[in-house]
């Protein structure tokens, strides 16, 4: 099993990044898609999360509006569209996977996750 996270970078704030997460090992369409961040020195962050058939989606408040989550079953993988970022939003990303599809943004809900991707947006 393994999920793959990329896409992460330095960009000036109100510019936009897309991260993509590639899942293999596993049945990625009965899986709900979640994505977190960690700033330095803050606990991890629920951000957004995508069900099976992406048909429902939810989001922290603090990216409501400016982040997009999506995913491509056909090519197993799951993209978060990172767009108007704020400095606040200076952060590693990681994707992660749990099955089924109740939606949560609980951490501990997830069985699988990725490696991190960092995001700097510099104001």
């Amino acid at each position: 099993v393994q999920l793959q996270a990329c896409g992460g970078g330095l960009v000036q704030a109100g510019r936009s990044l897309r991260l993509s997460c590639a899942a293999s090992g596993f049945t990625f369409d009965d899986y709900t898609v979640g994505w977190f961040r960690q700033a330095a020195g803050k606990e991890r962050e629920f951000v957004a999360f995508i069900s099976p058939s992406g048909g429902r989606t939810g989001y922290s408040d603090s990216v409501k509006g400016r982040f997009t989550i999506s995913r491509d079953n056909a090519k197993n993988t799951g993209y978060l569209q990172l767009d108007s970022l704020k400095p606040e939003d200076t952060a590693v990303y990681y994707c992660a996977a749990r099955a089924g599809i109740s939606s949560t943004r609980s951490q501990g809900d997830y069985i699988y996750w990725g490696q991190e991707t960092q995001v700097t947006v510099s104001s």
